[in-house]
């Protein structure tokens, strides 16, 4: 389950405020009169950082009511809350509790049960404490947490969850069993029966009670620590309950929770991508300007030369006018098929498919469709927006392989909807088992993995097949120019344009564009955070898109005018070296601020880690391909143009395919009659 190495931000990120005050219909506030019943739901058992040296050191979350943990359970027994499908995916499991609240009644030190743990229950507890574990509650849709002061910027803010137990710096380790709930709550329009809360503070203690019936929850009690060897612990649960009154709007109330760590970096580090990109583009502008202005001049000196003179062709030729050079020598192989084109087509295919729902995902977050509020929205949107988006992926597929003049149309309609989504659904089924294996609250249950398999074929996959069906009924995308039949040599290459040097230099740039953002992602994602500065991350996309774009029609350049048409796969490999460093860069993540022990942890993180990668992979790969190839286009488009309207139109009538303009032996009347004509 993602949940469990990815909370409530996925792929997350103008003005941060912007996600706190907007919320989807339906989410509609509760109020309460004096003395109703506000339900408490508790959710999945998380690890957050070890108090002890701010590491991670598990990646599994358990059921609130696991039998080693002993919690207590309602007279009744514990009932599932519905939730959303992308809150389960994310590892939700709320359920109901003991815990009793009346809106406005405190209630002091109240007991809930007393239970006993044996020693092997207290050795599993005890290991989840020092591996940092916290209790996860749900009052009125708001997480229970911790009030916390950010040291940087001395402001405070609540932090969803509080710890399971306590473990100091002399090796002590004592489970929290008594709890002070703070519950703050606000009078709509100063009337006294609406009443509605507005945050939630939970600070929990351990206490020790030696028999009392009923127990006293004062100050100074002893707590009950959890000693190595075998010993059985009589623990007895308790809790507290005091309202207070606040000021804060019940359309405000998530701002305490959402908390920018560090906001000057993301503008640095925004501003000085934005400096990157304005280079690149206008690199990139400044070689295609120049190479058409060059072109210009050297068809212009035609003018100078008499025709009908058999000197003027010798002084062409002296002159180089007539001679091809660069990017132009190739320009008969520059649209040549590449190699594997089926699988190119589907690979881009489904990084359009990608490219569109994570920017209609962002997009949404960023106009407050996906508020906190709404729990599991954010996965839900996704799984949605990648369902309907399959018929885009089913046609870009079928209308680029129709372009390479692909001839097995049945294998790319058939290949596009199955071929990545079942490797990520194979890989996230495997590092699903090892969740199962652990008794994990996070393994996704059998029936929703039905029932993604049931949307993915129901309506996945017909909306792809429409896609493609209407990709290659739909004219292909013609060159500008008549593919030579037999395929130029290909002369050697410097080293910076080999494959794997190019794909390192390349694949750096989109990184770098995105890797500040990436760290506040993977600290959200690992750390059980809530990500919500979609703001950033809007800018961050675009900028990453520009980036790749621009980048990787320099690369396509170089290698056109090296006399390497096989652009293709290099510009797609180049690009999609990004999604490498993100994979790279989440290695040292975990060497540097992950202590994983266990072998099941480890697997988990590096293979979620290599799904991310991967799909990023694919989103990045899409975008320089279809980049270059418009750009390559668009250029030998204008070149052909400029030949027709400045050198020799009538001889470019007959030889459409020529990107350059060859005198084939009329007058200066027949060039001055075409250029009137034209």
């Amino acid at each position: 389950m993602l949940r469990d190495i990815a909370p409530s931000a996925l792929l997350a990120l103008a003005a941060p405020q912007l996600a706190s005050a907007f919320y989807l219909p339906g989410v509609a506030p509760t109020s309460y009169k004096p003395g109703d019943a506000v339900p408490l739901y508790v959710n999945s058992i998380r690890p957050v950082a070890s108090p002890q040296d701010s590491q991670l050191h598990s990646v599994i979350s358990y059921d609130y009511y696991h039998p080693d943990f002993q919690f207590c359970q309602p007279d009744d027994g514990p009932k599932a809350v519905s939730e959303s499908l992308g809150s389960i995916l994310f590892g939700d499991r709320i359920m109901t509790s003991p815990f009793e609240l009346h809106m406005a009644q405190n209630e002091t030190c109240k007991q809930l049960c007393s239970v006993v743990e044996d020693d092997r229950q207290s050795a599993f507890i005890r290991e989840k404490i020092q591996k940092g574990y916290s209790l996860n509650w749900l009052v009125d849709g708001l997480p229970a947490g911790q009030q916390i002061e950010d040291q940087l910027t001395g402001t405070t803010f609540y932090s969803p969850g509080f710890l399971l137990g306590q473990d100091d710096e002399t090796g002590n380790i004592a489970l929290n069993n008594h709890y002070e709930i703070w519950v703050e709550y606000h009078e709509v329009s100063g009337d006294e029966n609406q009443l509605r809360v507005v945050g939630v503070v939970v600070q929990p203690s351990s206490k020790k009670y030696e028999g009392e019936d009923p127990p006293d929850c004062g100050d100074g009690r002893p707590s009950i620590l959890l000693e190595e060897g075998e010993h059985s612990h009589d623990v007895t649960f308790t809790y507290s309950v005091y309202w207070h009154k606040s000021a804060t709007a019940w359309a405000t109330r998530w701002d305490k929770y959402l908390h920018v760590f560090d906001p000057k970096i993301h503008w640095f580090w925004l501003i000085d991508t934005a400096i990157i990109v304005v280079i690149l583009v206008l690199t990139v502008m400044s070689i295609l300007v120049r190479t058409l202005k060059k072109d210009i001049a050297r068809y212009n000196r035609l003018d100078q030369i008499n025709l009908d003179d058999l000197s003027g062709t010798s002084a062409l030729e002296e002159d180089g006018v007539q001679e091809d050079s660069g990017w132009k020598l190739v320009h008969g192989d520059v649209f040549r098929t590449p190699s594997r084109p089926l699988l190119l087509s589907v690979l881009l295919g489904n990084g359009a498919q990608l490219f569109v729902m994570t920017g209609c995902t962002i997009i949404f977050a960023l106009l407050g469709f996906l508020s906190p509020s709404n729990r599991g929205s954010l996965g839900t949107i996704m799984i949605v927006l990648y369902t309907v988006l399959g018929f885009v992926g089913g046609f870009v597929s079928a209308k680029v392989y129709k372009s390479m003049q692909g001839e097995q149309w049945k294998a790319n309609i058939a290949l596009t909807p199955l071929l990545i989504p079942g490797v990520v659904f194979s890989g996230f089924f495997f590092l699903d088992l090892f969740l199962w294996a652990k008794q994990s609250s996070g393994a996704v249950p059998f029936t929703t993995m039905l029932v993604i398999i049931g949307i993915w074929f129901i309506i996945s996959i017909p909306l792809s097949f429409a896609g493609s069906w209407i990709g290659f009924r739909g004219p292909a995308i013609d060159p500008p120019v008549r593919t030579n039949q037999i395929p130029r040599q290909i002369p050697p290459t410097t080293t910076y344009l080999k494959p794997i040097p190019s794909m390192l230099i390349v694949g750096l740039l989109p990184f770098g564009a995105i890797f500040v953002e990436l760290y506040f992602i993977m600290s959200s994602i690992w750390f059980s955070r809530i990500y919500y500065m979609f703001g950033f991350l809007f800018l961050c996309y675009g900028l990453m898109i520009v980036v790749c774009a621009s980048v990787t029609v320099l690369l396509t350049y170089f290698l056109l005018c090296a006399e390497n048409y096989n652009w293709q796969w290099r510009s797609f490999l180049a690009a999609g070296m990004s999604g490498g460093y993100i994979f790279l860069n989440c290695l040292l993540y975990l060497v540097t601020k992950v202590r994983l022990g266990g072998l099941a942890g480890t697997v988990l993180y590096i293979g979620y880690s290599a799904l991310i990668s991967f799909l990023f992979f694919i989103l990045a790969g899409k975008l320089p391909v279809l980049t270059s190839l418009f750009t390559s286009n668009m250029t030998h488009r204008l070149h052909w143009l400029l030949c027709k309207l400045v050198v020799c139109p009538q001889d470019l009538l007959l030889h459409q395919d020529r990107l350059s303009c060859r005198v084939s032996g009329g007058s200066a009347e027949t060039l001055k009659m075409g250029l009137e004509r034209w």
